[in-house]
């Protein structure tokens, strides 16, 4: 079965019960319920237990991506509220004591970072914090990769050593100030570069940020059905059920056209 959705941030920043509105009309199959500033942690937490998430095969945290020293006892204590089969994403950048963050054991996935930060970005940084915490899992952002090296030489080298670490994809378009948008005919052509060596079990998880925010739900959803699928021609990857599952495309992609 495909693993395929959205982080709540990108479908409605902030408001991840919209989210969870929109993604219900939808046939995704994953979601990452994203708490990416810290402010937005205590009410998801508290809201876990009322969430229906039952249409969801895969469901990940993202935790939040900046947050001081002081705050870090705080935050792991409520990250400890999320159910320990939903992996956990996690910046390294926020690491503060990785001594505190290894009984997550291998619920956290660390996520490679964009060329803004100074650590997380490659191979050999990944490295620091794979080893620090060795039961940790990896999210791989082919985003921040591709933002980092163009040539995706860099989401190879990542690939090759940490493969089977890769329990989920963060796919979308990043511009040089770190914002995320929908997936471009270059993004798409980048990543089918590296596809064949993504573990073809990791959850594909789409961070593009909506251009249709405040239009009426069925034009939302159409958005969030067409970008899926274009994540599925880039990465090459089938629903079982094409039929049924909205997904399916044309696969003419090569150096000339990409039908959607």
């Amino acid at each position: 079965m495909l693993l395929i959705g959205f982080s709540t941030g990108a479908v409605a920043l902030g408001d991840f019960e919209r989210a969870l509105a929109l993604l219900g009309d939808t046939r995704m199959t994953a979601v990452e319920l994203s708490a990416l500033r810290l402010c937005e942690l205590p009410a998801l937490i508290a809201a876990l237990p009322r969430l229906d998430l039952t249409k969801f095969d895969y469901v990940s945290f993202h935790a939040p991506s900046r947050f001081s020293q002081s705050d870090e006892d705080g935050v792991i204590e409520l990250l400890h509220r999320v159910p320990n089969h939903w992996p956990i994403i996690l910046h390294p950048d926020t690491i503060h004591d990785a001594a505190k963050w290894r009984p997550f054991g291998d619920q956290l996935a660390i996520e490679n970072m964009d060329r803004r930060k100074e650590i997380g970005r490659n191979a050999e940084e990944l490295s620091r914090w794979l080893t620090s915490l060795p039961e940790a899992r990896l999210c791989l952002d082919l985003a921040h990769v591709h933002q980092f090296d163009r040539t995706m030489t860099e989401a190879y080298r990542i690939l090759k050593a940490f493969r089977d670490k890769v329990c989920q994809v963060h796919v979308s378009e990043l511009d040089s100030t770190g914002h995320h948008y929908p997936l471009s005919l270059g993004s798409m052509r980048a990543f089918a570069e590296i596809e064949s060596m993504i573990p073809a079990d990791a959850a594909i998880i789409l961070e593009s940020l909506s251009p249709m925010k405040g239009a009426d739900d069925a034009a939302q959803v159409t958005w969030i059905q067409a970008e899926a699928r274009r994540a599925c021609i880039a990465l090459r990857r089938d629903p079982l059920n094409t039929a049924s599952s909205g997904l399916s495309s044309s696969h003419t992609f090569l150096n000339r056209s990409v039908t959607v």
